[in-house]
Formats: C-alpha cells, structure tokens, sequence
C-alpha cells in the first residue's frame, strides 16, 4: 500500500489534503477511485477538526450534482474515498497550462450541472433556524466572496449565489476571479 501514495499517483494538492489516484477491486470488476488524505506534514489541529467536519457535509449531502462519498477511513490517517474523474478538476481545465480553451458545448454543459461537485473543504452547516443574515467566519477563495463579506461579515444565501454568478464568469470567460495583476473578474466585466 505504500507504493499507492507516490508521486505519481498524486492528482491534486490542496490547502491540507492531497488527492491519489487508485484502483479498487480486480480485473474486470476494478474500478479507479479518488482517496482524498489529510496531508502528512499537516500536524494542525484545526485542520483535522475541518476534515471532519467535511466528512461529516458530504455524508449528508445527497444531490445529483455532488460527488458521492464512497467510503471514509479514520484510522492511520483521515481518507476520504470517491470515483475517480479522469478529466480533472473544472480549474485545471479552464486555467490549467495545457489546456487549451473549452468548446462552448462543454461550456454549456458544466453550466447545466453535469459536473459533480466533490470538494467541501470550505463548506458550512447552516443553522436550521437561519435568519437573515448571520455573521460567521468562513473562508474562501477570494474572487469567490461576496463583497458583503468584507464589509460586514454577513453571509447568508446571497453569499452562494455571488459565488456562482463568479464561477459562471469564470466559465464564460474563461478568466480567474482574480488574476496575476490582482485586477477581479467583475471590474474587468
């Protein structure tokens, strides 16, 4: 097992976990899978705890859109397992340094929701009582974030639906949310 968590296994590195590609199961009936791991060298509580806590979002979260959780292991380590998508990530497609530009009907597709979302890293659960706006500490990428957030600390469900308008930006354009003159996706829109 050892071997499995290589260099060239790994497809994706994030703030604390790293993604490794894998197989499960032998000959016709295997399957590649996805095991998502909480970095080695991360020895922050913090992080451990918002792992978790993820777990615990995507266990509960059932939509057509969202990637399904295979399975999970807290032992030796915190895993979470699922399919494995050989196109990549929507960024590695849109920005990636081999990439070249998506056709529309691509465009359109991920659009409608044929993608699946599979990283809540930085999801919330929301009070079942939700009022108006709540003032809550989150974090994000920042051409993501609503400006209400800076100003005020409000988050509430006009936060997510900024949130998409700029990844529907992001699609169409095919532009960061922020790029490397730290000029935002809105002002040059």
């Amino acid at each position: 097992m050892s071997g499995f968590w290589g260099a060239e296994n790994m497809v994706g590195k994030g703030g604390y976990s790293e993604v490794y590609k894998g197989e499960i199961g032998k000959g016709s009936s295997s399957s590649s899978i996805a095991v998502k791991r909480l970095a080695k060298d991360n020895s922050n509580a913090n992080k451990e705890k918002e792992f978790l806590v993820e777990l615990g979002i995507i266990g509960h979260v059932s939509h057509p859109n969202t990637a399904k959780l295979l399975g999970f292991c807290i032992d030796n380590g915190l895993y979470l397992i699922f399919n494995f998508y050989p196109n990549g990530t929507l960024s590695s497609a849109l920005h990636g340094q081999t990439s070249k530009p998506l056709e529309w009907p691509i465009r359109y597709r991920i659009v409608l929701g044929l993608q699946e979302i599979s990283d809540f890293g930085l999801a919330k659960w929301l009070p079942s009582k939700w009022t108006h706006h709540a003032v809550i500490p989150i974090e994000g990428t920042f051409g993501y974030l609503a400006p209400e957030y800076f100003m005020h600390g409000i988050v509430d469900e006009k936060t997510d639906v900024y949130a998409f308008g700029v990844l529907l930006l992001e699609i169409i354009t095919g532009r960061r949310p922020v790029d490397s003159t730290k000029q935002n996706l809105l002002l040059w829109v």
